[in-house]
């Protein structure tokens, strides 16, 4: 499944929200052509873990795609990323706003004879507005958009989500923008400039706490791993470790009130909803650990899921990709990297017609396909 095999794709960009939305559209079928810098290239080719001399992290979202090196700077190499551009149906890049309307390579110029391109600029804050020309990263986007305010344990320190949810969340817009861009250009034949901005993907999938705001005037807080609006949902100490509870309706309640002995808490009054649940969810969760303090985490779980209650362990990552479930998705895969380490990787997790993506190229060395592209 290959949906996107005649498409091709020229991308400009570092690091993680650009390549990781070039990925996506590589792993599509796009043949996306990656275009850095002959000295070095992607600042993230220098990230550890260095296998063999190949930076794992940047394997992994690289995939499926071909690199090329031209020094922008250079009016030979200029030429050369204009005709890239012309031969395209996509551009990507992440540079700051102005760097490509400075290096002649902006929408207004290259689109000019060329009304189908669909052009995608990701950047902080976007392409215009008080913010524009400030740099981000995903520390100070989660910081500013409000999701550092909504992290961590009450009253604690600022903490960032440990996975990198800005950058991620804007490459996937990034890459539904594109597809639905290309989805226009096929009835219309008409092109576009698509803004992608780290602050609005970081602020729109903060859909729950932004329509809090709205809704009651008050900034959410930090909750830990509690819910708001639901409880028991959050994790729960036992003998040996945490378990994470998700009963969000009072059938659910009912089943875990089974589980741990103590039916009597279905019929009272401040257990009797969601809502007045979440409002007691203090005194809950002290009910629960209590109940289950001289248990395990794999006792623990096997009570739950025997009820029927969604739970789940902490897992570490090692513990996540050797889940049974990942084994049989195949989600898990070797992986070659150039020079000819072997290493595993994590691929697309999507299937159609219950068959998973195929990868059909490592990740690239550096200008691997200067020769196969330029033909020089």
């Amino acid at each position: 499944m290959q949906p996107l095999k005649n498409v091709r794709v020229i991308e400009f960009c570092n690091v993680a929200a650009g390549p990781y939305c070039g990925m996506l559209l590589a792993d599509m079928g796009a043949d996306v052509i990656k275009v850095e810098h002959p000295d070095g290239g992607d600042n993230m080719r220098a990230w550890p873990p260095i296998s063999g001399g190949y930076s794992e992290n940047f394997a992994s979202i690289n995939r499926n795609k071909r690199s090329v090196t031209l020094n922008l700077k250079d009016a030979g190499d200029l030429v050369r990323a204009k005709a890239l551009i012309d031969s395209a149906d996509v551009v990507l890049e992440n540079n700051r706003p102005g760097v490509m309307e400075r290096l002649g390579l902006a929408y207004a110029a290259v689109s000019e004879n060329h009304p189908r391109l669909v052009y995608c600029s990701i950047s902080a804050f976007g392409q215009d507005g008080p913010r524009s020309e400030e740099a981000g990263y995903d520390l100070t986007l989660q910081a500013m958009s409000g999701v550092m305010s909504v992290t961590g344990e009450p009253g604690g320190a600022p903490v960032k989500c440990g996975v990198p949810l800005a950058d991620f969340a804007t490459g996937l817009y990034g890459a539904f923008a594109i597809v639905s861009a290309l989805r226009e250009v096929a009835a219309t034949g008409q092109g576009a400039h698509v803004d992608v901005s780290m602050l609005g993907a970081s602020l729109a999938v903060s859909a729950l706490q932004t329509s809090h705001y709205f809704g009651t005037g008050e900034d959410p807080v930090k909750l830990g791993s509690a819910h708001p609006r639901n409880a028991p949902y959050e994790a729960f100490r036992v003998a040996d470790g945490y378990v994470a509870v998700a009963a969000g309706n009072n059938a659910l309640f009912s089943r875990t009130c089974q589980g741990i002995g103590r039916e009597d808490l279905v019929g009272q009054a401040r257990f009797s909803s969601n809502l007045s649940r979440a409002e007691h969810q203090a005194e809950l969760k002290e009910i629960i650990e209590g109940a289950l303090a001289d248990k395990g985490v794999e006792t623990v779980l096997a009570m739950f899921r025997e009820q029927g209650v969604p739970c789940a362990p902490i897992n570490s990552y090692s513990q996540a990709l050797s889940d049974p479930q990942v084994v049989h998705m195949q989600w898990v895969r070797p992986l070659t990297l150039p020079g000819g380490h072997e290493t595993k990787t994590f691929v697309s997790p999507l299937r159609f017609n219950g068959k998973g993506m195929e990868d059909y190229h490592r990740p690239p060395a550096l200008g691997e396909h200067n020769d196969e592209i330029f033909g020089t």
